[in-house]
C-alpha cells in the first residue's frame, strides 16, 4: 500500500521530465493500493487552478476517484503534535511532514521524487524503485 505524494501526480498530470515513469507505475499498481492526503489533494487543486488546468484536475478526480479506487485519507487535529515532532526531527516543511505522518499513521510506503524523505526514518521510494520490487 503507498501514499503517493503530490509531486509524482503533478509529475504526470503536467506530462513533466519523469511522467513516463509514473505512468508505467500507476499502470501496474491497482489504484486500491494506493493513497493521497487530503492535503495534497487540495494542493494538486490549487495549482492546476492556478495553471488554468481545470480539464486536467477534472480529469484526474474522475481517473483517480469516480473510476479508480484511489483513498484519500487525512490527519486529525489530535495528529499536530506529531507533526510538530516530525518537523522539528527532520527538519521537514509542513506539507512534507504531513505526508510523513501520513504514512506512518496509515502504515503506507511513501512513493515521492523528494529527496528531503531521504533522511527520514521511513525514507521514501521512487515509482521506478516500487516497479523493481
Amino acid at each position: 500500500m503507498y501514499l503517493v505524494d503530490t509531486n509524482i501526480w503533478l509529475e504526470r498530470l503536467l506530462d513533466q521530465t519523469r511522467s513516463r515513469e509514473v505512468g508505467h507505475f500507476l499502470d501496474h499498481i491497482p489504484s486500491e493500493r494506493l493513497f493521497i492526503t487530503d492535503f495534497a489533494f487540495h494542493s494538486i487543486g490549487v495549482i492546476l487552478s492556478r495553471l488554468n488546468q481545470m480539464e486536467v484536475l477534472l480529469r484526474f478526480v474522475e481517473d483517480a476517484f469516480i473510476d479508480g479506487a484511489v483513498g484519500l485519507i487525512h490527519l486529525e487535529p489530535g495528529d499536530t503534535e506529531r507533526l510538530a515532532s516530525v518537523i522539528e526531527q527532520f527538519n521537514l516543511d509542513f506539507d512534507d511532514a504531513y505526508q510523513y505522518v501520513a504514512a506512518e499513521k496509515y502504515n503506507l510506503a511513501l512513493v515521492s521524487f523528494d529527496s528531503d524523505f531521504d533522511h527520514t526514518e521511513r525514507g521514501r521510494k521512487t515509482p521506478a524503485e516500487v516497479l523493481q520490487g
